[in-house]
């Protein structure tokens, strides 16, 4: 029953996040800086009442080893759900790698990969679970 309540509570989370970029890519459109909408839905998803964790420092983690070498994700929602932001002229391979990595890092289950350079925004969003 647990399993059932914590996949419950992420489409809660997941649905916030995007209902708040969906309000800001409607009013600011594609063709910003990446930095533009990282602050703009960093203040959406507190709106909506999120806890939000911006730029965490995500460190790697190799059997003995510990490098905190400088892996930042965009954001990290409820402790629960990645979300890395990009404003390119599309999603990539290494764009989707960068996420699933990111996930693993930080012991999360689902990402969020939203690309706010797209004429539709639902174009530019891909979820990706671990």
């Amino acid at each position: 029953m647990e399993k059932k309540s914590q996949i419950q509570d992420i489409n809660i989370i997941t649905s916030k996040i995007l209902d708040a970029a969906f309000k800001m890519h409607k009013a600011l459109g594609p063709g910003l800086l990446e930095s533009s909408y990282e602050e703009c839905l960093h203040y959406e998803m507190n709106k909506a009442g999120l806890f939000v964790e911006r730029q965490l420092a995500l460190p790697l983690v190799y059997e003995e080893v510990k490098l905190a070498i400088g892996y930042r994700v965009d954001f990290r929602i409820e402790r629960i759900v990645i979300v890395e932001v990009k404003a390119c002229d599309g999603i990539h391979d290494v764009h989707i790698a960068q996420v699933l990595t990111y996930l693993k890092l930080s012991a999360c289950r689902v990402g969020l990969l939203i690309n706010f350079n797209t004429p539709l925004l639902k174009q530019g969003i891909r979820r990706l679970i671990l």
